[in-house]
């Protein structure tokens, strides 16, 4: 097999020769990767591993006791974390660790199917499922020499994969006794996951109690639980609980300590963070009433604001801009866009916006500054520079983008407002979601429910608005009234509704992943060396962050 590559195993069919169901599904997928098998292993790269997550706790005591038992023998144990990375590695003999070292494969190394191929460890997590790969049945020529079992460790309670854990010999070593003995520390390391987990419960039931005594609102988050006394059910609806869920996530990241938040009622709150002890990302978030801004001093002196100066909205589509810029002019509005210049032409351009000029009268609204030639620029510019009525309103893409012409008139507004994308601003998405169902006339009675904003809020929404627009639209089709759940949501947009929502610096890294990939064209080879990692670590990022379509 030396030499060959997984498009030559592969048939047209998609079926490798000669190998049973699950390994040709498996070298499928490897070679629609770009794995390439004689170089698979080449410059794998370690990354940091989180030794004081629950699954090491879990796992640490059970894998004691099992490497005990495999002692000065040639089997080798791995534990990869959710993520494909190896979380602990423990070789009986010196000759395991030394034909693991060849590898180069050790703690922080990530194993995942997409980057070495077919493998015990990378196929049990794209598959949910126990596995043994046998010699030649590995996808990658290095690993052709080992025999391997992996079996997915599932939390009992959230159903969740939490990594994997394998045993690995020399073909010539293996043993039919591997997989009993693998799933038997499966089931403990599982029952151990159980058991932390209800530690943490109590925990955070028990401070929850505490502080509901106080009879002020007060909502406990944790990973898979959330509790609300009846101070704060009284206050909170079905979006405002979503909201704190996700609120409550990323304060206990560290993000931030406390916040204001306008509750779906119109009610403005603080929302302040309390750590509980023992209870792994688990937030009690007190709700006290906001203190009123304090009112601007008028002023005493100065002239009055300049309502004919320029105003800029820029941001990226989709955002509302061109909404928003409309919500700024003063009637009559005449509105004319950088489409019309490219169908028209400029001189049509130019002349009606000459006729707008003239009349002196309400608002020009430019949509489409950054796309519109220089000489209609320079026209724009021209008229800024009159300080003479009609006002304009300018659009554009986000002002770190523009460049020459577009940039300096852009600097001439004194006024700009920038409207951020979407996907940073995920506690306004159950009030946008509302407003757009409203307009869309459904019935009062429709409502997302907090799983479904959930996954909703893990979405990079790259169409900002317009898309957000047409998923909700598709969700009112499917459901006219009543409550609108996960499975109403076109198929792309369900898979956030189970795993933890992304923290801002989550979401800022998948866009640049995301951005890169489609300069890219989807090539993850170029896509890796343009953000200065390896291919093994995009995968890696590219499964925990979610990104499937780009």
């Amino acid at each position: 097999m030396t030499g060959t590559t997984g498009g030559d195993a592969v048939e047209a069919t998609g079926t490798a020769t000669g190998l049973r169901a699950p390994i040709a599904d498996s070298w499928r997928r490897a070679s629609l990767a770009g794995v390439d098998p004689a170089s698979a292993l080449d410059g794998l790269r370690l990354r940091d591993v989180d030794q004081t997550s629950p699954l090491l706790a879990a796992a640490t005591p059970v894998l004691d006791d099992l490497n005990e038992r495999l002692r000065e023998t040639m089997f080798a144990t791995l534990l990869v974390d959710r993520e494909g990375h190896v979380a602990r590695r423990w070789c009986g003999d010196r000759a395991a660790a030394g034909a693991l070292d060849d590898l180069g494969v050790d703690v922080g190394v990530g194993l995942l199917e997409d980057a070495v191929g077919t493998n015990a460890l990378g196929t049990a997590l794209e598959t949910r499922r126990a596995i043994s790969v046998h010699g030649e049945e590995h996808f990658a020529v290095p690993l052709k020499r080992f025999s391997c079992y992996g079996h997915p460790i599932v939390h009992p309670t959230t159903k969740r994969i939490e990594g994997v854990l394998d045993i690995t010999a020399l073909v010539d070593r293996a043993s039919p006794l591997l997989p009993p003995l693998v799933a038997r520390a499966v089931a403990d390391i599982e029952q151990r996951l159980l058991d932390g987990s209800r530690i943490s419960e109590k925990q955070l039931l028990l401070a929850f109690q505490c502080a509901s005594g106080r009879r002020r609102p007060v909502v406990a988050v944790g990973e898979d639980l959330m509790l609300s006394n009846h101070a704060a059910m009284d206050l909170l609806g079905a979006t405002d609980t979503a909201v704190l869920r996700m609120i409550g996530l990323d304060l206990a990241r560290g993000h931030t300590t406390d916040l204001d938040l306008t509750l779906a009622s119109g009610t403005a709150v603080r929302v302040r963070a309390e750590r509980v002890t023992g209870a792994r990302h688990g937030m009690l978030l007190h709700l006290e009433p906001a203190l009123p801004r304090p009112r601007p001093a008028p002023a005493v002196t100065g002239p009055a604001p300049d309502t004919d100066a320029p105003v800029l909205v820029a941001g990226g589509p989709g955002t509302g801009r061109s909404t928003r810029a409309r919500a700024l002019a003063q009637e009559p509005v005449s509105v004319l866009t950088a489409a019309s210049a490219l169908l028209d032409g400029s001189d049509a351009w130019a002349r009606d916006f000459a006729s707008m000029v003239r009349s002196g009268q309400g608002t020009v609204c430019v949509d489409g500054l950054d796309l519109l030639p220089e000489e209609l620029l320079d026209l724009v510019s021209s008229h800024v520079a009159t300080q003479r009525p009609p006002r304009l309103v300018l659009v554009s893409g986000p002002v770190d983008a523009l460049t020459g012409r577009a940039a300096a008139l852009a600097a001439e507004c004194l006024r700009r407002e920038e409207l951020p994308p979407l996907s940073a601003r995920p506690t306004e998405l159950p009030s946008l979601v509302a407003a757009m169902l409203l307009d869309l006339g459904a019935p009062a009675s429709l409502h997302l429910t907090p799983a479904a904003l959930a996954a909703l809020s893990a979405h990079p929404w790259p169409g900002n608005l317009r898309e957000l627009r047409a998923v909700v639209r598709h969700a009112a089709a499917r459901r006219s009234t009543g409550a609108v759940t996960v499975e109403d949501l076109p198929e792309q947009y369900r898979t956030g509704g189970s795993s933890h929502v992304l923290a801002p610096i989550e979401r800022a890294e998948r866009d640049a992943i995301v951005g890169a990939l489609r300069e890219h064209g989807g090539n993850k080879l170029r896509t890796a060396r343009a953000l200065g990692i390896s291919r093994t670590t995009l995968y890696a990022k590219m499964r925990t962050l979610r990104i499937t379509h780009y």
